[in-house]
């Protein structure tokens, strides 16, 4: 345990204060970095934003290599993508432009923002675990920005290719609102952000007492469902992109598992030293 004194108890409101203070330095570091975002929106959106209705996008690249490479022939190759993006609001592109760089200003922030969360909770951990912070920011902004990437390099690409070709009809002709497309990579980024911090998740609710390992090991049949159903969410309704999602996922609650039983070693022998 710490031997450092205690600091002298807050009350509720005076926690709500200093919650407040944290919250508005972080709202300031996205305001800084979606004012970049909002200069740079040639960037932003002719690169990557429109990136991914390319056909010659590096996923699809990817895919059609290692189709040929497998003996699928061009099977997986992206010929083109028949759909167009309008705006059909007068104000649909400055709406798109700014929100599209608060969104951009909050992922590169991230890291900051996990700062600002752990010097809230930190007065409340021993001395021990707030040397573990510096850990804690890499980790939790590691997996934040490898969900995004695969968010936007797997998860977005699937997304738009199925839905781009899907037709009911030769006489329907696909015109996406801007709104829809930008809500669609917004949706399949973030979801995948949020969905690879599940080890951080689990490391607080094992600390907490709320999950164990035995509890994960034993609901891993439901589990597997749930991982599915979010699969069948963040992509579109197709067995290959589900199961590409999928096995990621499954593999982040197998690491979650081990993160849940070392969080438990660990406070048994912390109980034993005591």
């Amino acid at each position: 345990m710490s031997t450092v004194p205690p600091k002298e108890e807050m009350s509720f409101l005076d926690h709500l204060e200093e919650l407040r203070w944290h919250l508005i330095r972080s709202v300031i570091a996205i305001i800084i970095v979606a004012t970049i975002a909002f200069v740079f929106k040639d960037f932003i959106f002719d690169v990557l934003l429109f990136g991914p209705k390319n056909k010659n996008f590096i996923t699809y690249r990817w895919f059609c290599s290692l189709s040929q490479n497998l003996g699928q022939g061009s099977s997986f190759c992206i010929e083109e993508l028949p759909f167009r993006i309008q705006s059909r609001t007068m104000a649909g592109q400055f709406s798109a432009h700014l929100w599209t760089s608060v969104l951009a200003g909050f992922i590169v922030s991230f890291p900051y923002i996990i700062f600002e969360f752990w010097k809230f909770i930190s007065p409340g951990l021993y001395e021990k675990e707030r040397k573990n912070a510096r850990g804690f920011i890499f980790i939790a902004s590691l997996l934040f920005f490898v969900g995004v990437l695969f968010g936007y390099y797997i998860v977005t690409p699937l997304s738009i290719n199925f839905l781009g070709n899907y037709s009911v009809s030769s006489e329907i002709f696909n015109d996406f609102d801007l709104s829809s497309y930008i809500g669609l990579l917004r949706a399949s980024v973030l979801a995948s952000g949020i969905i690879f911090e599940l080890p951080i998740i689990i490391y607080f609710l094992t600390r907490i007492g709320v999950v164990t390992p035995d509890f994960l090991k034993k609901n891993r049949k439901i589990s597997l469902v749930v991982v599915l159903s979010l699969s069948a969410i963040i992509t579109p309704p197709d067995i290959a992109s589900q199961i590409i999602v999928s096995v990621p996922i499954l593999i982040l609650y197998e690491v979650s598992i081990l993160i849940s039983r070392l969080v438990i070693r660990n406070q048994d022998k912390a109980m034993q030293n005591v």
